[in-house]
């Protein structure tokens, strides 16, 4: 018996700013309410309301550590943690209206952007949510890296994710597996922020990229653990790459029922895997936002 439920998108405005990781820019987004049959769409304010993208698969633009979006010459940045926030919280329409092309940072998870949509409230809409349900496995693969999707018996969404660092024992092999519910994701998932070694930080600050960025910001390891921080849960990087998982399969327009499995997969692979699934699965009553 799959699980349905009604449409939501929220009941007032609600407004989170912060600085860029990597463009180190003050950034507004505000989450707006949307009708029924919208899905998520960014909009960014800056250019005027015309700049609209649909949060959908076919407009991602390749881009390395991060998940952006493109559509008619108009780009977002790194906006996995705000869909994860809103597919973690089932709301389904929403305009998110963003001053700059990237998403701010915050301290790297979508704790932030959960308590602003929590304090917004979630409303009700008359129509059924669209499912995307997973009848039979698929699976994706490059080098040692994977996800596939599975079908489930009791009409879930799941996610299950195995993060392996075999260089870098401080992170070593963890793994994390949950039923996508609000209530799980607000408590497992959310709080889980953004991870990178040390060597990777200062690579990145030789290319120019996040000079900004303190290890207060995000979690940084080194050889002893995360600099000058602390971990909020012992699996919190494998709890961040199931964030990641659940923002980039939003992509799909629909809310999924089955479970994901993903072994030291990234972004691209995550799309991958939503493109799949869009081909080999029929949703019912699509919502898909019109470009």
């Amino acid at each position: 018996m799959l699980h349905s439920r009604l449409q939501q998108t929220i009941q007032r405005p609600a407004v989170v700013s912060g600085v860029g990781f990597w463009s180190g820019k003050e950034i507004r987004v505000e989450f707006r309410p949307a009708p029924e049959g919208t899905g998520i769409r960014f909009v960014r304010d800056d250019i005027g309301p015309q700049a609209s993208i649909p949060a959908l698969v076919e407009y991602r633009a390749d881009m390395p550590r991060r998940t952006n979006l493109c559509h008619n010459g108009t780009t977002v940045e790194m906006v996995e943690h705000v869909l994860a926030a809103l597919a973690g919280l089932q709301i389904d329409n929403c305009e998110v209206g963003v001053d700059q092309a990237e998403m701010p940072g915050c301290d790297g998870s979508a704790q932030e952007f959960v308590a602003a949509l929590d304090a917004a409230g979630i409303e009700t809409q008359p129509a059924e949510v669209s499912r995307l349900e997973i009848t039979h496995p698929i699976r994706i693969e490059s080098g040692e890296t994977w996800i596939e999707a599975r079908p489930t018996l009791g009409g879930e969404y799941s996610v299950e994710f195995e993060l392996d660092y075999p260089q870098d024992p401080i992170i070593g092999l963890q793994s994390t597996a949950l039923e996508v519910t609000p209530e799980n994701f607000r408590r497992e998932v959310a709080p889980c922020r953004t991870f990178v070694l040390q060597r990777e930080a200062e690579q990145l600050v030789r290319l120019g990229l996040g000079s900004h960025v303190s290890p207060h910001d995000l979690l940084v390891f080194d050889e002893h653990g995360p600099i000058e921080n602390e971990l909020r849960f012992g699996n919190e990087c494998a709890r961040h790459k199931a964030l990641d998982v659940i923002g980039d399969m939003a992509l799909t327009g629909h809310a999924i029922v089955g479970q994901i499995i993903a072994h030291r997969s990234g972004h691209k692979l995550h799309a991958a895997l939503a493109q799949e699934l869009l081909t080999h699965f029929q949703a019912a009553a699509p919502l898909r936002a019109s470009a």
